[in-house]
């Protein structure tokens, strides 16, 4: 009886393992380099901010509550060190390959690639997921960025977020956003 059991035990954890592990980010390896400088934020975060008193008159302030109430995670990982950028770059590669995103916009601007996906909604206005890469280009002090955002929000909706939170490549998405 024991091994039936431990036979049922095992077949379940093969059953949920892969589950697990496919559920945890492949840009997650970033967040622990020293190279790295990373912000994550989850959906509890964001429904914590979302409920913080603003001055509910402010039109733009209004969007940017509304969006933190539809966003899920944001996850971003700057370097100007070039081994984790290279890093960035092959996972980036990777994770397009296994996840095809829909490129967004491609902007080459004084040797910085800036490169951004979207898996769309719904809608074609709505993304699921919105993934930017800065690739920073060489000599020091130029940036490597990439940026992982997912929930059910709408394109025009993001410069808010990159406004408020001050993120890197807000600029190039609030572009983006506009056309």
């Amino acid at each position: 009886m024991k091994t039936i059991v431990k036979k049922i035990v095992v077949a379940i954890a093969l059953i949920i393992m892969p589950s697990m592990v496919l559920a945890q980010s492949p840009f997650e390896k970033f967040a622990d380099q020293d190279d790295v400088t990373s912000v994550v934020v989850n959906k509890k975060m964001f429904e914590m901010m979302s409920k913080v008193k603003m001055d509910a008159s402010d039109k733009q302030t209004q969007v940017y509550i509304n969006l933190l109430k539809k966003l899920d995670n944001l996850k971003v990982y700057t370097t100007t060190s070039a081994k984790p950028a290279s890093e960035m770059k092959s996972s980036v590669t990777a994770y397009l390959k296994a996840n095809p995103l829909e490129e967004l916009m491609r902007v080459n601007d004084n040797g910085k690639n800036v490169k951004i996906y979207v898996k769309s909604g719904a809608t074609s206005s709505q993304i699921k997921e919105l993934l930017m890469y800065i690739e920073g280009g060489s000599g020091k002090g130029n940036e490597t960025v990439l940026m992982s955002l997912t929930g059910n929000f709408d394109l025009d909706e993001i410069s808010a977020l990159t406004e408020k939170m001050k993120l890197p490549g807000g600029e190039t998405l609030k572009k983006a956003s506009q056309k």
